[in-house]
């Protein structure tokens, strides 16, 4: 056999070793200073599709017309009670307003003066009738207390109650609600636990819903996209200053963030917690399996030392090629591995089977250049222009990806053909004296192939069948939540937002021409049966305001005289002693009187922790005061600002509230709530009837289903055209019609039964996983390519082969290197994890079975491999 210009390469790189390595740590150096002086990396997931496709310009129209709605953070205050939800939320966002620097703007959507003065006109008729009669109602209560807000007052309050109780104008049924709630406060101050008391629930006589209770701040924090988490920053600021004012549970209010900008960043901050099990996981099976498969620790640290190299090269070319990484672009880091760890076992072992007949190491190195130099030049090539062929399409993350890891296959071959050999012969490996490379032990198995080859093939033309009719069933999940981990605090606290009835990232987001244009348009999309509500700005000017007004009027001629009134001095502590004292002989006596055996025992029960609370410490007294006083002058303030409603038109909203329904040059915003539970399938049931109405619409089920079909679509497109242009390269370097097929069919055959098993144990396609298909479709091509010239060359046992070692190895050390992404608990890298286990079994049982089968007939003439 004559010496290729591959072996011509190898045996120069051999003879010039030294300046062959100091060459290649040079190059090394530079690409580590490159890195170091240009690296850029962007976490901003709305460059990753091509801002051409319909729905992006959508997106982009409507982003432009409101771009204070970009890139939020939502912060969900929840209180124990409505006061402290509702004084969290406006500290919190006070406490924000003074960090420009950090936050663009801030705002309550519900919450604010506006909302707090004119609260009560946004209510329906039937709820301003109700909450006005019981201001009145309560005339005497707020009176006792404004004049004396703490607990010193609330105990004459409740004695002036029970006064009227012993005169028959009240029964002790009627305020046993409100022992029963103090009852339970004050036992739990005693005890030394948080206490909370609400005089608004009081006052209604409403329990509380999710609404009452919970306040939503939104925020536009600085981004710095050069970092893999843009907003933790300002997502740190906000933890650190609610903590400093006191807003934790153990004060009864609990903050949390969620919207885009946490969602995005927990989900690194996710997979940063499995990293090191990850990784560990991977480095241990990929020197343990490199070590199986040559045997030798000094081949397996030249193949490492080799990967690595070609990784720091590669990353340094990329970035130039492409100026920065992307969210996409940087799984160029498991293709490169998983393709240069290819080449290297099949250079390592082919030398190790070349060694046991050559003379000395340079000799078995030249020679396995010439035997596989073909063959790895065009699996690279190959492999490259399928990596290639996703420039094209308008998935701009994976066009990155494609033309790094295109480049990549470029750095991986001229490394394995160059700097290997060097490095093996430096390190005087491999060693002459081993007894078997391939797997004479699979024997019978190629016997028994090549006898039944028939029954073989006709096995996989059925599981090939069989495949394709599943294919139907295999789906792509569209929603990329279900991609992130529930458990980070982002996630959590979206999936209990479902529940509230005020808000949902699952809204619909409309532009219409002006203000005008939007009132048909809102009724019409509300009478859709998917659509619970439609919210414009016109929904902030209420209807029937001179009526509610009247009755506000009513309740402000006898509540507001008693609640702007001088308080009362504090009372001592002796003398709050002494009211609690006197108070509970009071809740005794009305017992022994009251006809009512519950609520006589609610007001015994209150009797009694008032007298534990009396015999307490005065640190346990403060804290009863703090848990009625404090809600109660929030309170207070709540129903002064309420009784100050005025009339409302467009000219007198908020201009903060303005800017988020109505654009500068005059475009109005509708948002359209949908009202069947948030599942997928409701979702573009919801989606479809707005878009029926609007086809123009935008917003997160509507961008999802967009999103999902963009990428579905570039990885279809890219798929052909890798087909195309593998096909043609494969027909220009071997020139047979026949010997192309017998390449490409097995490559089929796996992705058809990969697609199938994930149809059938209903295993979707996501955002993630499909990432790995190029991994996977180069390592088919690949190993198709090393077979078929192997059987050109004369190869005809090939499971005993030096070659089935090589890829039986390959795909093990992939298989379970990436496979420990199956680990992780985060679901889209594990699902990631999953699809390479199951396409590379499947690689595995077609190299054992089907190819060999494939390729049991000699061809029709045998052709050298040279190159």
């Amino acid at each position: 056999m004559g010496t290729s210009l591959v072996g011509r390469i190898v045996a120069v790189s051999i003879r010039h070793s030294l300046i062959v390595l100091l060459a290649t740590l040079a190059a090394t150096a530079a690409a580590l200073v490159y890195l170091a002086q240009n690296f850029a990396m962007t976490a901003e997931t709305g460059q990753l599709i091509s801002p051409k496709l319909e729905w992006r310009k959508r997106v982009i129209e409507f982003d432009k017309a409101f771009p204070q709605l970009l890139n939020l953070t939502m912060i969900v205050v929840d209180g124990a009670t409505p006061e402290l939800a509702d004084d969290g939320a406006k500290r919190l966002a006070s406490a924000l307003q003074q960090r420009p620097d950090l936050f663009h703007n801030v705002r309550q959507p519900d919450g604010g003066r506006f909302f707090e003065r004119n609260g009560l006109l946004l209510l329906s008729m039937d709820d301003v009738r109700s909450v006005t009669d019981a201001l009145i109602k309560v005339q005497p209560l707020l009176s006792a207390l404004a004049a004396d807000p703490s607990l010193a007052g609330a105990m004459k309050m409740l004695n002036v109650t029970l006064l009227g109780v012993d005169a028959g104008d009240v029964k002790l049924k009627d305020i046993e609600p409100q022992l029963k709630a103090l009852a339970g406060t004050f036992e739990k101050a005693v005890a030394g636990q948080p206490a909370y008391f609400s005089w608004r629930t009081l006052v209604t006589g409403d329990t509380p819903d999710l609404g009452d209770t919970r306040r939503l701040i939104l925020v536009q924090p600085e981004m710095d996209y050069g970092q893999l988490q843009p907003g933790q920053g300002a997502s740190d600021a906000i933890r650190a200053l609610a903590r400093s004012l006191n807003l934790d549970p153990a004060h009864g209010v609990t903050v949390r963030l969620t919207g885009q900008v946490p969602l995005a960043d927990e989900e690194f901050a996710s997979l940063a917690d499995d990293a090191g099990l990850i990784t560990g996981a991977m480095a241990a099976a990929l020197i343990g399996i490199l070590w199986l498969a040559v045997r030798s620790t000094r081949i397996t640290i030249a193949i490492i030392c080799t990967t690595v190299i070609g990784l720091i090269i590669t990353a340094a070319i990329g970035l130039l090629a492409v100026g920065r990484f992307n969210l996409i672009s940087v799984a160029f880091i498991p293709l490169f591995v998983g393709l240069g760890v290819d080449f290297s076992i099949q250079f390592s072992v082919r030398a190790l089977a070349e060694r046991l007949v050559r003379p000395s190491l340079e000799a078995a190195l030249a020679a396995t250049g010439t035997a596989i130099g073909k063959a790895l030049a065009l699996s690279a090539a190959a492999i490259g222009v399928g990596f290639f062929a996703f420039l094209p399409t308008s998935y701009l993350g994976v066009a990155e990806l494609g033309t790094i890891a295109g480049l990549g296959m470029i750095v991986a071959f001229t490394l394995t053909i160059v700097l290997l050999p060097t490095v093996l012969t430096l390190l005087r490996a491999p060693q002459a004296g081993m007894k078997e490379v391939g797997f004479t032990m699979l024997a019978p198995v190629d016997d028994l192939v090549h006898r039944h080859r028939r029954a073989v093939l006709v096995v996989a033309l059925v599981a090939a069948v069989a495949a394709a009719a599943l294919l139907p069933l295999l789906r792509f999940d569209y929603n990329p939540l279900n991609m992130k981990s529930p458990r980070v605090e982002s996630m959590a606290t979206l999936h209990d937002m479902q529940y509230d009835r005020n808000w949902s990232i699952d809204a619909i987001n409309i532009l219409v021409p002006s203000l005008a244009d939007a009132v048909p348009l809102a009724r019409r999309l509300a009478e859709l049966p998917e659509v619970s509500r439609v919210v414009s700005l016109n929904s902030f000017v209420p209807e029937n305001q001179q009526e509610k007004l009247v009755l506000i009027g009513d309740a402000v001629d006898v509540v507001e005289p008693v609640l702007n009134v001088e308080p009362a001095q504090p009372a001592t502590d002796a003398e709050l002693q002494q009211r609690l004292g006197a108070t509970a002989i009071s809740l005794r006596q009305a017992a022994e009187h009251s006809p009512d055996a519950a609520a006589a025992a609610a007001a015994r029960r209150l009797a009694d922790v008032l007298d534990q609370l009396k015999a307490a410490t005065p640190q346990v007294r403060t804290a009863a005061a703090a848990a009625v006083v404090t809600p109660l002058k929030i309170m207070l303030d709540q129903v002064r600002a309420e009784l100050k409603a005025r009339p409302i038109s467009i000219e007198t909203l908020p201009k903060e509230l303005i800017g988020d329904w109505a654009a500068v040059d005059g475009r109005a915003r509708l948002l359209v709530l949908p009202r069947d539970d948030h599942d997928d399938a409701s979702l573009r049931r919801f989606a479809q009837a707005v878009q029926s109405v609007v086809p123009d619409a935008t917003g997160w089920p509507i961008t999802t289903a967009a999103s999902g079909e963009s990428v579905v679509h570039a990885f279809l497109q890219a798929g052909g055209y890798s087909f195309v242009a593998i096909t043609l390269l494969l027909v220009v370097m071997l020139r047979r019609t026949r010997d192309v097929v017998l390449t490409m069919l097995p490559v089929m055959l796996s992705g058809l039964l990969t697609f199938a098993t994930c149809a059938a144990l209903d295993l979707p396609l996501n955002f993630t996983n499909i990432i790995a298909l190029p991994l996977l479709f180069g390592i088919g091509v690949a190993f198709n390519i090393y077979f078929v010239l192997a059987w050109r060359a004369g190869e005809t046992a090939m499971l005993q082969s030096s070659l089935m070692r090589a890829v039986v190895f390959s795909a093990m050390t992939t298989a379970t290197a990436f496979g420990a992404l199956w680990l992780s608990s985060h679901p889209g890298t594990a699902s990631m994890g999953r699809l390479l286990m199951i396409s590379l079994g499947w690689e595995l049982l077609v190299t054992l079975l089907f190819r060999p089968a494939l390729l049991a007939q000699p061809p029709v003439r045998t052709i050298a491999a040279t190159a």
